[in-house]
């Protein structure tokens, strides 16, 4: 298997794996709990969160969660006002939104232009509570201007919520967000942790009601094993930023020839991009019968959360392309661990196959 999905999920980096190992079968203690064993998975907890921290600003505290989904839904119930977010945010900050304007919250979502990003701040003027974007887009890669977008929530009063969680690790998150949304599971490190970094002096009502364990009132026992792994990926990704970074742009660069020189066509951003996604298209392409002729190879038609939805994406409408288009386009993801021979091959079989699909018609 040719493992090309890295924005749904990427491969648990070993040295995570072995630091986890520990405490699930021998340190089992609650993180929670007064006695010795307690505070030793407590102080393992607390080096994994600084390392989380050293790559988000300074001047906050992280606090762990179940994972992003989690952290973007407490940001966004958890801030007041209005709201202004993108069209082509993930389904876990629409959906919520969605849902707070259900009970009478307002909301304004922005739309994008044909490279993904947002040319339009207007409408983040006072009264606004919370404006939402993400760093990188999860299906195409464009990188937003969140700084600029934080100044205007500043100017209007706002509190910025950043949904980092593809580019966590991988690009510079600006300063000037008063929360951020990460997840492990998209750096190398286990599922089901995540983490909300509040900048001091912002404070969140409560998602989770009970022992309120977390600062910032986040309640429920922490796994130190899913906290551990969390911190030795974020310790990796700091120490190889530059390695990974060269690395998948290498393979950005071979694998877009490759797709160009043949006739498909980049979504999203050239300039303002993460290069370990790559987002293209062919028109007349039957993305289904290209899976099943490559059954091999793990890419992507979309987001894995919309998943056999029957949707195309949201995305791909949001920056004008038509339901045909968005739904003859492919979502190819790789990182650290992609090795150059294996995406090559794998991009010439893809466009052989759509090709051999082109003759068949």
């Amino acid at each position: 298997m040719i493992y090309l999905d890295y924005q749904a999920t990427t491969p648990l980096a070993p040295e995570a794996f072995e630091a986890m190992v520990p405490w699930l079968r021998d340190h089992f203690a609650n993180p929670h709990s007064p006695h010795a064993a307690g505070r030793r998975a407590r102080a393992a907890v607390e080096v994994a969160r600084a390392q989380v921290a050293a790559l988000l600003p300074a001047g906050g505290r992280v606090v762990f969660t179940s994972g992003a989904t989690e952290a973007l839904n407490w940001a966004i119930k958890g801030t007041a006002g209005r709201i202004v977010t993108l069209a082509s945010e993930h389904a876990a900050v629409l959906d919520t939104v969605e849902a707070e304007r259900q009970v009478g919250r307002e909301a304004m979502v922005l739309p994008v232009g044909c490279d993904g990003r947002v040319d339009c701040f207007s409408a983040v003027s006072p009264g606004a509570g919370l404006v939402a974007a993400m760093l990188v887009n999860n299906e195409i890669g464009t990188i937003q201007p969140i700084a600029d977008l934080a100044a205007q929530a500043r100017s209007a009063g706002a509190v910025m919520l950043c949904d980092a969680v593809q580019g966590f690790g991988r690009v510079a998150i600006p300063d000037g967000c008063g929360v951020i949304a990460i997840s492990a599971h998209k750096i190398h490190g286990p599922k089901g942790v995540g983490a909300l970094w509040m900048r001091d002096g912002i404070d969140l009502t409560p998602l989770l009601h009970g022992g309120g364990q977390e600062a910032g009132g986040r309640s429920g026992t922490l796994s130190p094993a899913l906290c551990v792994g969390f911190g030795v990926a974020a310790r990796l990704a700091q120490e190889r930023q530059a390695e990974d970074a060269a690395h998948v742009e290498r393979l950005f660069d071979g694998a877009l020839n490759r797709f160009t020189a043949a006739g498909w066509m980049l979504n999203g951003s050239t300039e303002h991009r993460y290069k370990g996604n790559l987002n293209v298209r062919r028109d007349g392409l039957d993305v289904a019968r290209l899976m099943s002729d490559l059954r091999d190879i793990a890419f992507s038609a979309g987001s894995a959360c919309a998943s056999g939805s029957g949707r195309s994406s949201h995305v791909l409408r949001a920056i004008g392309l038509t339901e045909a288009q968005a739904r003859a386009s492919v979502r190819i993801g790789f990182g650290r661990y992609t090795k150059e021979e294996d995406l090559i091959a794998a991009t010439d079989r893809m466009i052989a196959a759509a090709a051999a699909q082109s003759v068949a018609a």
